[in-house]
């Protein structure tokens, strides 16, 4: 696995579940998915770094 696909993953694993290619039609889905996923853990961080 490259380190690309590594970082793509969450999406790709969220779009296979719901029957999208990820690489087509669902490119849109698995960066959304992507996006929040890691928005998600880099206010995890900076929160218990703040704390």
């Amino acid at each position: 696995m490259k380190l690309s696909e590594a970082f793509l993953w969450p999406g790709t694993k969220v779009c296979e579940r719901l029957n999208v290619n990820p690489e087509g039609d669902g490119s849109l889905l698995r960066w959304m998915v992507n996006t929040l996923v890691y928005l998600v853990a880099s206010l995890l961080v900076v929160w218990v770094i703040m704390a």
